[in-house]
């Protein structure tokens, strides 16, 4: 008679218990930790949707590379196979070439800067381009600015790369360079990486600060320098499967919601920057300050002609004159 009554109860209830009928899912995949600039701009992404939707659509994290590494996820997003995914723009020339622009080396003054230009015409050009490879590129958020580590000694310039194995993205502009800088630079898929400096394959590698920390580094580099080579945007890609699903109202809310990935990936970054050098120096890090960055530039110079006819010597002037 219990039971009986327990399974009367269960059915009068049942209408009073919250209900996810109708509720879509999509997933985001990202490299990094939830605790790093990518897992910001996925849960404030997730956030926003869950928001504006009134729950209706669900955003679920996929750290760590759960979903593959970045050219396996920009893949999926292309083939339907990854709804939405948060890519660094070192990866992101393996599919779209042009956007490699963005990867030479000390293009970009500072923060405000490559602000100006990502979130100008220029910008809005590339992400267009990212989206005629079969992608929606939503908006620009941030990886963050590269500094180099290594386990040999400390960087100050160019002569100290020389001879040093240092583990680069998938970037050819990248890997080029840094050959003219002197160092013996190979590409490596990041999931790949942490075991690579451990085993000594690599001397050193180049990441955000925040992506240093995250990814400990620290633990098997002794030294990091603030070269600031490179500012590494990230890009908000959905697929065109998932994008064809939503209604005008949730891709609106798609665009919001990317918005405020972007900017909350870009205030992560800038926090770990201000205090996550610190905390790799207490970690046992030893710091270089500052590099010297005029002798890079001009060690830069002969392969400069070669970025010029790959992308075009108009583009590159826009972007560095920009303001």
């Amino acid at each position: 008679m219990k039971i009986k009554h327990i399974f009367l109860a269960a059915l009068f209830l049942a209408p009073l218990l919250p209900s996810h009928a109708g509720q879509k899912t999509y997933r985001i995949g990202y490299l990094l930790s939830l605790d790093s600039q990518m897992g910001a701009a996925g849960k404030a992404f997730a956030e926003v949707v869950a928001k504006r939707t009134g729950g209706h659509i669900h955003i679920e994290q996929e750290p760590d590379s759960n979903l593959g590494g970045e050219v396996d996820m920009m893949k999926g997003v292309q083939q339907g196979t990854v709804d939405i995914a948060f890519i660094s723009g070192a990866a992101l020339p393996n599919m779209v070439p042009e956007v490699g622009v963005f990867a030479i080396p000390f293009l970009f003054r500072d923060v405000n800067h490559a602000y100006a230009v990502l979130d100008g015409p220029i910008g809005k050009q590339y992400l267009d381009k990212i989206s005629d490879k079969g992608m929606v590129a939503l908006a620009w958020g941030e990886n963050g600015f590269r500094h180099i580590t290594n386990s040999k000694h400390p960087v100050h310039g160019p002569d100290d790369l020389k001879g040093l194995k240092l583990r680069l993205p998938q970037s050819d502009v990248m890997v080029m360079g840094f050959k003219a800088f002197g160092a013996e630079a190979a590409p490596l898929a990041f999931p790949q990486l942490y075991g690579a400096l451990q085993t000594g394959q690599f001397d050193g590698q180049e990441n955000p600060i925040a992506t240093i920390k995250s990814a400990k580094f620290n633990q098997v580099q002794k030294y990091l320098s603030i070269s600031g080579h490179v500012y590494d945007p990230a890009a908000l890609l959905v697929s065109k499967d998932v994008w064809g699903e939503l209604s005008a109202g949730d891709k609106a809310v798609f665009e919001e919601a990317a918005k405020a990935a972007a900017k909350a990936s870009r205030l992560y970054s800038a926090e770990a920057q201000k205090s996550g050098i610190e905390d790799l120096r207490k970690a046992g890090m030893e710091v270089v300050e500052q590099v010297e960055r005029e002798k890079f530039v001009a060690a830069l110079q002969p392969v400069m002609a070669d970025y010029g006819k790959k992308f075009g010597p108009e583009i590159i002037a826009a972007i560095q004159n920009s303001k």
